[in-house]
């Protein structure tokens, strides 16, 4: 991973959310992916916050895009590791939001979304 990579990533992250285009989203991920957020447990009522596999990432994120038709996405900042990225964003409320997401084999199969303020919202 280098930062050329994370950036150019978090380029099309940013694009393809904003598409609202869900397929679009998800050739990023690989279909083991597991992916943990506070608003997974919020959206599904699954207290665990933690989906795994694809197509419970498609369900959630469906979910999501449903209660948020707004949904739009400014990244910020987006830092490099070894085989993991940093995105820090600025949602449609204006929050900031983290999601680290870790790579295999150029996807996506783990990630998670780390909030502040606006996970009260």
């Amino acid at each position: 991973m280098d930062l050329a990579f994370a950036r150019k990533f978090a380029a099309e992250w940013q694009d393809d959310w904003n598409s609202h285009d869900l397929e679009r989203v998800l050739t990023h991920y690989h279909e083991d992916v597991t992916f943990s957020s506070p608003m997974i447990a919020r959206f599904t009522g699954d207290a665990s916050g933690t989906v795994r596999g694809k197509d419970a990432l498609r369900a959630y994120w469906a979910r999501g895009l449903e209660l948020i038709p707004d949904l739009e996405f400014e990244v910020m900042d987006v830092r490099a590791g070894v085989d993991t990225l940093v995105i820090d964003y600025r949602n449609q409320i204006g929050g900031r939001v983290y999601e680290v997401l870790t790579f295999r084999d150029g996807l996506v199969s783990a990630g998670l979304g780390a909030y502040g303020e606006t996970l009260a919202r």
